[in-house]
């Protein structure tokens, strides 16, 4: 059969997996985006649906500090004797931390905290023993991959943390992961940094401590040579092997915005590429060591079906599992209901990093037509934004003031904010709002009564961009609110892709 990649599209990087019987579970980094660490699950590898979050209480997780692509990195989750453990870090605290559970769909435990430094957490288990590992420096301020056996209940220390390999000299080496196969531990990493130079990395030892031979061909997998290919930025992958014996790799990449414009919005997202060991032990994977943007393979049924849902509304996405908010929310100003969210707004606006009436989908593709029906209550804001971070988003609001009743585009770039275009609503405070996506550029519209849309001004991806804003994250397609004492009925929301 052919799949395509990626196989979980928008903003999901950093993903790990793990198996459990005849199913896989996958992880990703939430960065200040709350609940954290999407959980997902498969039995196919292609096909994945989110079932939870591993960090669903404040106390699990400190965001309030945590600035735009701060807060919850990369995640490692691992099986180990009926439990299952997701270790990160909270690198707005600078802390290595993880949590269990017995029930992959009920809660996560209290945060157990390692005095190991550094970020990329990974945990591996052998013979009764848990081993922890992460990307820094040692006992002895030796950079490279960490690692010092641990008291599984406790996180505390029963070895020094010492390097046990360096990588290749790339830079940013990130992203350890260990694994026991066929007798040999293989220590996969990534370097290049998590963008256009991006690549995986990895190295073999008799010994779980080391020494670790690197493989003669690094990096195993990586696109940065593919000039003028969409899939770019591959890098930081976990391995996983299927019941029937083959090997895969879950990785991130980025699709950028066309064969020349090297810029992408979407985020990172997760990829399936395969990996085959040869006679002496070494894998390879993907195509030639990179990623295509679909495989043929006979490992998969000829009967499997990959699903790409292309329609998002209220009624077909869960609160709890689709949708998020910016740090720890106010949850006494959001009222979320089958078919309507109702917001109340604060003093709190989307330009600071703080926690605004905001919550948000992902978006997922280029090209999409975004629409809702905003009806505003009282002094203030509401409406749709294209958020990246408090210093990049594009807003279509309804604004009320002593002005009166108002549509505005907004664009929010850097220290540049400009309203684009104003349409007066003789004091309705009620507007469908409509959003037109492509690769390139959004295009804003006012629909009107009668069902024709008035356009209000178009602006470039671009500026939502990795490449332009920085950070680690992606655009969401937000619901918003601000300012005291205002209030907003979000209605008829739908998001519908090509």
């Amino acid at each position: 059969m052919i799949y395509n990649n990626p196989v979980i599209k928008g903003f999901y990087p950093d993903p790990s997996v793990c198996r459990a019987g005849d199913t896989y579970y996958l992880v990703c980094s939430s960065f200040q985006f709350f609940p954290g660490v999407p959980l997902f699950e498969s039995k196919d590898l292609i096909n994945w649906t989110q079932i939870g979050h591993c960090l669903t209480r404040n106390s699990q997780v400190q965001l309030g500090e945590a600035g735009s692509s701060g807060g919850v990195f990369a995640p490692t989750i691992r099986y180990n004797d009926g439990r299952f453990y997701m270790t990160t870090t909270n690198d707005s605290l600078r802390q290595n931390f993880y949590v269990w559970t017995d029930d992959i769909y009920g809660e996560w435990s209290e945060p157990i905290f390692v005095d190991q430094g550094g970020i990329d957490p990974d945990l591996y288990f052998e013979d009764g023993r848990a081993y922890f590992m992460s990307n820094g420096q040692d006992d002895n301020g030796v950079g490279g991959v960490v690692q010092c056996e641990i008291d599984i209940a406790t996180g505390q220390k029963l070895s020094p943390s010492r390097t046990i390999w360096q990588g290749t000299g790339g830079r940013y080496l990130e992203s350890p992961h260990m694994y026991l196969i066929n007798g040999r531990y293989y220590l996969m990493a990534a370097e290049g940094g998590t963008e256009y130079g991006h690549m995986v990395i990895y190295a073999r030892s008799e010994q779980l401590s080391g020494p670790f031979e690197s493989y003669s061909h690094n990096p195993v997998l990586t696109n940065r040579n593919l000039g003028g290919y969409e899939l770019q930025g591959v890098g930081h992958g976990d391995l996983i092997q299927d019941p029937e014996g083959s090997w895969w790799m879950l990785h991130l990449g980025f699709r950028q915005t066309g064969r020349w414009l090297t810029f992408h919005h979407l985020g990172r997202e997760v990829f399936l590429t395969p990996a085959t060991f040869d006679e002496e032990g070494w894998f390879t994977a993907g195509h030639n060591g990179t990623t295509l943007s679909s495989f043929e393979t006979d490992r998969f049924p000829e009967s499997t079906v990959q699903e790409d849902k292309k329609r998002y509304t209220f009624g077909n996405t869960n609160w709890n599992l689709d949708w998020c908010y910016l740090r720890h929310p106010a949850t006494e100003n959001y009222k979320l209901e089958p078919e309507k969210a109702t917001l109340t707004g604060t003093g709190v606006t989307l330009d600071v990093p703080a926690s605004p009436s905001f919550i948000g989908i992902r978006q997922r593709d280029f090209d999409a037509v975004i629409s809702c029906k905003v009806k505003l209550t009282g002094s203030g804001e509401a409406g749709l934004t294209l958020y990246m971070d408090e210093l990049h988003h594009y807003d279509l609001a309804v604004v009320q003031d002593q002005d009166g009743c108002r549509v505005i585009e907004r664009l929010n770039i850097g220290d540049v904010k400009s309203v684009e275009h104003t349409v007066a609503l003789n004091d309705q405070q009620e507007a469908t709002l409509l959003i037109k996506s492509a690769s390139e550029r959004y295009s804003f519209f006012l629909q009107q009564a009668d069902g024709s849309e008035l356009p209000l001004g178009t602006a470039h991806t671009k500026y939502l961009s990795s490449e332009v804003a920085g950070g680690f994250t992606g655009v969401l397609i937000g619901l918003y609110a601000c300012g005291e004492g205002a209030t907003a009925e979000f209605t008829e929301f739908a998001c519908e892709y090509k």
